[in-house]
């Protein structure tokens, strides 16, 4: 099973959660691509025009190698970057997993994931199965 992890690293508890989300899905023996560890390291300057189209050519191109996407949704903070990967799986039949880290959901988020779960779900999650858990939580 091939994965795509979205998630936004840019704070302290972000870091956290992405690195243990890397975890349980390596340790399960999946072959995962996590944006953080496969940064695009470019003679172009970060932040240039040129670092940012292969960046992004090079997130594409492994969402559209991934079985699923597995995306870590804090809620109502929603970084823009990881709702667009997980916008462009649902837009080619790419399942995703939302892994819910916030108090909340925006309904464009939990409608358009295959399942909704906590972290402490994802150790157990049957990927091979994939059924289809709904949202429940509080919603906008």
């Amino acid at each position: 099973m091939k994965i795509y992890l979205a998630s936004p690293f840019f704070t302290d508890e972000e870091l956290k959660n992405v690195k243990k989300a890397e975890e349980i899905l390596t340790s399960r023996g999946f072959d995962v691509f996590s944006p953080r560890l496969n940064e695009v390291r470019s003679e172009e300057n970060i932040g240039s025009a040129a670092w940012s189209k292969e960046t992004f050519m090079n997130d594409k191109r492994f969402i559209d190698w991934a079985d699923v996407v597995v995306m870590l949704y804090y809620g109502g903070y929603s970084d823009s970057g990881t709702a667009w990967e997980c916008g462009y799986a649902f837009g080619t039949n790419t399942p995703v997993l939302a892994v819910h880290l916030g108090e909340d959901s925006n309904l464009m988020i939990h409608e358009g994931c295959h399942s909704n779960i906590s972290m402490d779900d994802l150790a157990s999650y049957d990927f091979t199965k994939m059924p289809h858990l709904p949202y429940s939580g509080k919603m906008f």
